[in-house]
C-alpha cells in the first residue's frame, strides 16, 4: 500500500515546495522561484552566458537571410517586385510568428515532462528553426518559399518562447535586468553579426544559407547545454481538462487588472513596428536612397554591422545592471526609444553612407538599451507567473506584430511616396511607443 502511495505523496511535496519557492521569491527578491534559495553566482553566470549564446546565434543566423540573403534572393523571384514580395513575406511569416510563439508559449506552461516544461520544446524548435532557415534559399516558388519561412518561424518562436518563460521560471527578480541584459546583448549583436556574415556572402548564397540554418541549430542546442538544467516537471497537476478548457487557455489575460500589461504589449509593438520599418528594408534603402550598387551596398552593410555590434553590445550589457541597480525599467526603455528615434531620423536628414553609419551607431545604442530592459520590464507586468510562457507569448506577439505591419507599412510607403516618407513614419512609431511605456503605473 505504501508503495503505491510514495510517488503521490513525494508529488505532493515537490508541489508544496515549488509553491513555497514561489512565495518567497515575490517576498525577497534575491531568492530564485525555482528553488526560493539564494542563487549561487557560478549558476547566474550559466544563465547568462546561455541566454548570451542563444541570443547570438539564432539572430546572427536568421540576421544572414532576413537583412541581406533574402532580400537578394528574392530578386530572382521572377514576375514580382522584391519589395512588395518582402512585404507580402515578412506579413505571413510575422503571421506565423504570431500564432506560434503563443502556442508553444501556452503548450511550454502546460508541459509536465521528466526533462522541464521549457527543454523540449527549445531543443525541437532548434531543428525545425535550423532546417527551415536553410531550405527558405532553395526555391525561387514564391509561394513555397513563403510556407518554408513561415515554418522555420514556428521553429524559432518554439525555442524563444520557452527560452524567456525561463526569465521568470527560474531567475530572481533583483537579477533579472541583469540576465536579460545578456539575452538583449546575444540578439542586438546577433544581428549585425549575421549582417556582416551575409554581405560577405551575398555572391555565395548556397553557402550563407547552409551557415544560417547552423547557427539556427546550435542556438537552442548550445544554449541547453550551458543553462542549468531545468528540473523535472512531472509533479505538476497534470491538466485533465476538454477541448475546451485547452482552447480557452489561450485567452489574453482580463484587461481589468492586467492594464500595465497592455500598455507594455503597445508600447512594444510601437517600437517593433518602427524598427523593422527600417531594418527589414536595410539593404533597399542603401541601394534605392542612398545609391549604391550591390556591392557597394554590402561593403556599407558591413560597415554599419560592425559599428552596430560594438554599440549595441555596450548598450546592453551597461543598461541591465543600471536598471537593477536603480530599480527602474521605464526609464531606460523611454531613453532607449528616443534615441532610436534620433538615429532614424540621421539617413532622413542626410541620404548618404555616413547618415546610415550615424543611424547604425545612435539606433543601435539604442536598441541595444531598449533590448536588454524591455523583457525584463515585460517580465515585470506579467498578471500571473503560474501563466508566464503563455503571457509572454501574447506579449511577444507585439514583436511579431510589428514584424507583420513594419514590412507591409515600408512596402506601402515606399512604393506610393518613395524612401523618403517612410523615415518619419517610423519616428513617429518610436515616439508613440515611449507614451505607452510612460503610462505604465505598477513598475518604476
Amino acid at each position: 500500500m505504501s508503495d503505491s502511495t510514495t510517488p503521490a505523496s513525494d508529488d505532493s511535496e515537490l508541489l508544496q515546495a515549488h509553491k513555497a519557492a514561489l512565495a518567497a521569491a515575490q517576498r525577497d527578491p534575491l531568492l530564485s522561484p525555482e528553488t526560493g534559495k539564494p542563487v549561487p553566482k557560478k549558476t547566474l553566470f550559466r544563465f547568462g552566458a546561455s541566454f548570451l549564446a542563444f541570443g547570438i546565434l539564432w539572430m546572427s543566423g536568421l540576421g544572414i537571410v532576413s537583412i541581406v540573403l533574402l532580400p537578394e534572393h528574392l530578386k530572382q523571384v521572377p514576375g514580382i517586385a522584391p519589395e512588395a514580395l518582402m512585404g507580402i513575406v515578412n506579413a505571413c511569416t510575422a503571421v506565423a510568428s504570431l500564432v506560434s510563439n503563443l502556442l508553444f508559449g501556452n503548450f511550454s506552461d502546460r508541459s509536465r515532462s521528466r526533462y522541464g516544461r521549457r527543454t523540449p520544446w527549445v531543443l525541437g524548435g532548434a531543428v525545425l528553426g535550423g532546417v527551415t532557415l536553410f531550405l527558405t534559399g532553395m526555391t525561387t516558388n514564391p509561394i513555397l518559399l513563403t510556407i518554408v519561412y513561415c515554418l522555420c518561424m514556428f521553429g524559432l518562436n518554439c525555442m524563444i518562447a520557452p527560452m524567456v518563460a525561463i526569465l521568470s521560471d527560474r531567475v530572481p527578480s533583483g537579477v533579472r535586468g541583469t540576465l536579460s541584459a545578456f539575452y538583449g546583448a546575444g540578439s542586438t549583436i546577433g544581428s549585425p553579426i549575421g549582417s556582416l556574415i551575409g554581405a560577405a556572402l551575398v555572391t555565395h548564397m548556397f553557402t550563407g544559407f547552409v551557415l544560417a540554418g547552423v547557427l539556427m541549430f546550435m542556438g537552442g542546442v548550445v544554449a541547453i547545454l550551458i543553462m542549468p538544467r531545468e528540473g523535472s516537471a512531472a509533479y505538476l497537476p497534470k491538466d485533465e481538462g476538454t477541448l475546451m478548457d485547452v482552447l480557452k487557455s489561450f485567452q489574453p489575460p482580463r484587461f481589468h487588472g492586467a492594464h500595465d500589461f497592455y500598455k507594455a504589449f503597445v508600447g512594444r509593438l510601437c517600437m517593433l513596428l518602427s524598427y523593422q520599418m527600417i531594418s527589414a528594408y536595410q539593404l533597399y534603402i542603401i541601394e534605392k536612397y542612398v545609391g549604391q550598387t550591390v556591392t557597394q551596398a554590402a561593403a556599407t552593410i558591413s560597415v554599419m554591422s560592425v559599428i552596430t555590434m560594438v554599440v549595441s553590445l555596450l548598450g546592453s550589457l551597461v543598461s541591465g545592471p543600471v536598471s537593477d541597480l536603480i530599480g527602474r525599467r521605464k526609464v531606460p526603455v523611454v531613453i532607449a526609444s528616443v534615441l532610436f528615434a534620433v538615429g532614424i531620423a540621421m539617413p532622413w536628414i542626410s541620404p548618404t553612407v555616413m547618415g546610415m553609419y550615424l543611424y547604425a551607431g545612435i539606433a543601435g545604442f539604442g536598441y541595444g538599451v531598449y533590448s536588454s530592459v524591455d523583457q525584463a520590464l515585460n517580465v515585470d507586468v506579467l498578471p500571473s507567473k503560474e501563466e508566464a510562457g503563455k503571457d509572454l507569448g501574447i506579449l511577444n506577439l507585439a514583436t511579431t506584430l510589428g514584424q507583420m505591419a513594419g514590412p507591409l507599412v515600408m512596402s506601402f510607403i515606399t512604393l506610393n511616396w518613395g524612401y523618403a516618407a517612410a523615415f518619419p513614419t517610423a519616428i513617429v512609431f518610436a515616439l508613440l511607443g515611449c507614451v505607452f511605456i510612460l503610462m505604465i503605473r505598477n513598475v518604476k
